[in-house]
C-alpha cells in the first residue's frame, strides 16, 4: 500500500461524514432495491471450511522466496508457484504481460497480471483481487540505512495472494451462480521514490485490457484484498469504496454483522488509493477491504510472524457468503 495515499479526512469533514455516512451505514438492513440487494439470493448457504492455518502455510511459503519485485527472480518464482498451485484445482489460468516504464528508472520493465478464472466460460462474473509484488524498499523503517535490506512484505504483498491459494482448494464446495476471477495485480509497489513514482501498474492495465475488449465479461463486482492477515486486523469500511458504492459496501459489511464477525467494522474509515480506484474508473463496481492500521506497514518486520489466521478466515467467511447470494 503507498504510504502518501492514505488521506485521512480533516476534523470537520470527518465530523460531517460521520453523521452522514455513518448514520446511514448503521441502517439494521439494506434498503429494499438496490442493484446488490436485488442479486442477492434469500436462502441460507454452506461456507466452505476456509483453512486459515493452511493459509498461513502459503503465506510463508510464498515469502520464503524472498522479496518478490516486479521483473526479479523472486517475481519470477513466485509466478511458477501460483501457476502450479492454481491449474491443480482447475483454474484457467492466463498471464497479462505489458510492458511498464517507471519515473524514476532509466528502462521499462517486463510485468504480469495472473487472472484465474473459475469456471471460466460464464459471462457474469466477480473479481476478487489483490496485489503480489513487493516494495524495492521498506521506506516506513526508521533508519534509512536499512531500507534496502531484504523485505518479504508478508501482509502487505501476500496475504491477498495466501487468501486466493486457500480459497482454491474450496471452488468445487462453493454453490456459485456466477464466474469467479482471480485477479493478482502486478506493479502495485514498484516504488523507487514515494514522491515522485507512479503507482498501480497492474490494476490499469488490467481495467484498460476490460475496456479494449469492449467490457466482455460482465463484471457484477469486484472486491480488492489488502492487508488482511494482521494480528488484531480490523477492517473499517475504506472511504472511497463507500463513496462510489455504498450498496456493495453495505451488501458485504452487512453479511459481517449477520455473522457477527468483529473484524468487518460497522464505520467508515479513510480514503485510501488503491488498486480498486483503476477498476471504479472503468465501470467495474469495486471496493477495497483494507486493514489501515497495521503497524509494520513498508516495515522490515512485516514477517509472517506478525500475520494471524483469523482475520483471513473471517474475511473467506463474509466473501463465500455473498458470492453464493449472487444469482
Amino acid at each position: 500500500m503507498p504510504g502518501r495515499m492514505i488521506a485521512v479526512l480533516a476534523v470537520l469533514a470527518a465530523g460531517w461524514l460521520a453523521m452522514s455516512y455513518w448514520g446511514a451505514f448503521e441502517e439494521p438492513s439494506l434498503p429494499a432495491q438496490t442493484q446488490f440487494a436485488a442479486d442477492r439470493l434469500p436462502q441460507e448457504v454452506k461456507v466452505p471450511p476456509f483453512d486459515g492455518k493452511r493459509a498461513m502455510k502459503y503465506l510463508e511459503a510464498v515469502c520464503a522466496i524472498g522479496p518478490r519485485m516486479s521483473a526479479t527472480p523472486g517475481m519470477k518464482k513466485q509466478q511458477e508457484l501460483l501457476r502450479e498451485h492454481f491449474t491443480k484445482f482447475d483454474g484457467e489460468v492466463k498471464s497479462q504481460v505489458f510492458q511498464a516504464k517507471q519515473v524514476t528508472q532509466k528502462n521499462a520493465v517486463e510485468m504480469t497480471n495472473l487472472v484465474i478464472s473459475f469456471p471460466p466460460r460464464r459471462d457474469r462474473r466477480v473479481i476478487i483481487c489483490c496485489h503480489y509484488d513487493t516494495r524495492p524498499i521498506a521506506d516506513q523503517e526508521p533508519d534509512p540505512r536499512k531500507w534496502r535490506e531484504p523485505f518479504v512484505s508478508a501482509n502487505d504483498g501476500g496475504s491477498g495472494v495466501a487468501f486466493l491459494m486457500e480459497l482454491a482448494h474450496h471452488m468445487k464446495e462453493l454453490k456459485l451462480q456466477v464466474g469467479l476471477d482471480f485477479v493478482i495485480f502486478d506493479g502495485e509497489e514498484y516504488i523507487f521514490n514515494k514522491d515522485r513514482d507512479k503507482y498501480f501498474f497492474g490494476s490499469e492495465h488490467f481495467a484498460k485490457t476490460w475496456l479494449n475488449n469492449k467490457k466482455d465479461p460482465q463484471y457484477l463486482a469486484a472486491v480488492l484484498l489488502d492487508m488482511i492477515a494482521g494480528k488484531d486486523a480490523k477492517f473499517p469500511a475504506e472511504g472511497y469504496s463507500w463513496a462510489q458504492h455504498p450498496e456493495l459496501v453495505r451488501e458485504i459489511w452487512e453479511i459481517g454483522r449477520e455473522l457477527r464477525l468483529n473484524v468487518f467494522q460497522q464505520r467508515i474509515g479513510g480514503r485510501v488509493l488503491d488498486d480498486h480506484l483503476a477498476l471504479q474508473e472503468a465501470g467495474i463496481p469495486a471496493i477495497d477491504i483494507i486493514d489501515f492500521d497495521y503497524p509494520h506497514w513498508h516495515k522490515l518486520s512485516d514477517t509472517p510472524a506478525n500475520c494471524a489466521p483469523e482475520p483471513m478466515e473471517q474475511v473467506a467467511k463474509v466473501l463465500c457468503t455473498w458470492m453464493q447470494r449472487l444469482k
